[in-house]
C-alpha cells in the first residue's frame, strides 16, 4: 500500500469530521451567514501568503527538478489564482475587504507550516502541505455534491455557487492527483522513521484543516 493510501486510512476520521461541521452543511445548502463566510475567506486569504511561502521553501529544498518546479507551481497557484477568487467575494462586500487581523486558527496552521518548511526534511515538509490540497478537494467534491442535490430539490440558487465549483475541476484534481504522487515518491526513498515523521506532519495539518473550518464557524478571534 502506498503511503498515501495508508495515511489517508490512519486520518479519514478528520475528514469525516469535516464533513460533518455545520459549517459545511451550511455553505452547501446556502444558509451560512455571510459574515462567518467571509471571515472564512479574510482568514484564508492570509493563509494562503504563508502556504505560498511554505510551497516556495519546498521548491528551493527539493532534491528533484521535478520536484522543485511542481512545488513552486503550486506556490504560484496558492499566491495568485485563489486570491482572485477571494478579491471577487470581496468586491460583493467592500466592508469585509480591509485588512484582517490574524486568527488563532490561521496562525497557528501558517506557523507550524513554515516552522515543518524551515527545519524539517523536505519530504516531511511535502507531507504536511498535502491535506491543504487534498483535504480541500475531497471537501470540495463534498460540498459540491450536496449542493448538487439541495439544486435538484428546487433550492434557490447558492449565494456561494462560486466559491464551491472552484474546488471542482479536472484541473484541480489532475495538481492533487500530481502532489500526492510527489509525495508517495519521496516516502518511497524514506525511510521508516522518515515516512513515520510524513504521516504525523499530515496528522497534524490535516487536524489543523477541521480546526481552521470550525474558527470560521465560530468567528473566532484572540
Amino acid at each position: 500500500m502506498k503511503w498515501s493510501e495508508q495515511t489517508w486510512a490512519k486520518t479519514a476520521h478528520i475528514y469525516q469530521s469535516i464533513t460533518e461541521m455545520p459549517f459545511i452543511a451550511e455553505l452547501a445548502d446556502g444558509s451560512l451567514p455571510r459574515e462567518k463566510f467571509l471571515y472564512y475567506i479574510a482568514q484564508d486569504d492570509i493563509y494562503l501568503h504563508s502556504y505560498a511561502q511554505a510551497l516556495a521553501m519546498i521548491a528551493a529544498k527539493a532534491p528533484t527538478p521535478e520536484e522543485s518546479m511542481a512545488f513552486a507551481k503550486y506556490a504560484e497557484i496558492a499566491l495568485f489564482s485563489e486570491q482572485e477568487m477571494h478579491r471577487t467575494f470581496f468586491a460583493e462586500s467592500p466592508s469585509a475587504a480591509a485588512p484582517a487581523e490574524i486568527g488563532p486558527a490561521c496562525h497557528h496552521y501558517t506557523s507550524f507550516l513554515k516552522s515543518v518548511a524551515a527545519t524539517e526534511p523536505v519530504e516531511v515538509a511535502m507531507a504536511a502541505v498535502l491535506p491543504c490540497f487534498w483535504i480541500y478537494r475531497e471537501v470540495g467534491a463534498h460540498i459540491h455534491s450536496l449542493s448538487a442535490k439541495n439544486r435538484a430539490n428546487g433550492a434557490a440558487e447558492n449565494p456561494y455557487q462560486a466559491w464551491i465549483d472552484t474546488y471542482v475541476g479536472d484541473e484541480f484534481d489532475a495538481l492533487v492527483d500530481e502532489c500526492i504522487a510527489l509525495c508517495d515518491a519521496a516516502a518511497e526513498r524514506s525511510t521508516p522513521a522518515q515516512r513515520q515523521k510524513m504521516t504525523e506532519a499530515y496528522e497534524f495539518a490535516a487536524r489543523l484543516e477541521f480546526d481552521f473550518w470550525d474558527a470560521g464557524y465560530r468567528l473566532r478571534k484572540w
